[in-house]
């Protein structure tokens, strides 16, 4: 193997790299949310933990997760690979950690813990897929790196 192989990454997998973090965390919320719906229409009054024992498990496997996708590209030969990504992170970890601290005092609003799920919804998903569409219009072009 010569030293100055190169590798090509083409413009299709920066593309889908670009996008992988959005897709991932609209994924997931909208998985949580669902089981959420499903938990609070499936419950009584003995079972009221159900609705939240069902829902958090996407969201605390994909925010672990998360963590190895978001470093698994931050460092792409792309720099705008790494804008969508680095973004995508922000947005994601700003959401999620903000809820983690006041999610508890929101349930006491008259929405209760319905709201704190629309609102992560409504605040995560449409960001997301405008970043998501945003990318596919992008000029994306093959990229040749030194393969080590």
């Amino acid at each position: 193997m010569s030293e100055n192989e190169k590798q090509l990454i083409t413009a299709a997998s920066c593309l889908r790299s670009s996008r992988m973090f959005n897709y991932l965390a609209v994924g997931t919320t909208m998985l949580s949310a669902s089981l959420f719906s499903l938990g609070l229409m499936i419950a009584d009054k003995k079972m009221a933990f159900l609705p939240m024992a069902m829902s958090l498990p996407p969201v605390m496997i994909w925010l672990a997760f998360s963590i190895f996708v978001y470093a698994a590209i931050a460092h792409h030969p792309d720099p705008i690979v790494r804008h969508y990504t680095k973004w995508a992170g922000y947005r994601y970890y700003a959401v999620v950690g903000t809820l983690v601290v006041f999610a508890n005092d929101l349930a006491h609003l008259p929405t209760g813990w319905p709201g704190v799920y629309a609102l992560m919804v409504v605040t995560l998903v449409p960001w997301a897929l405008y970043d998501i569409w945003k990318a596919g219009r992008e000029d994306w072009k093959d990229i040749e790196v030194e393969k080590h």
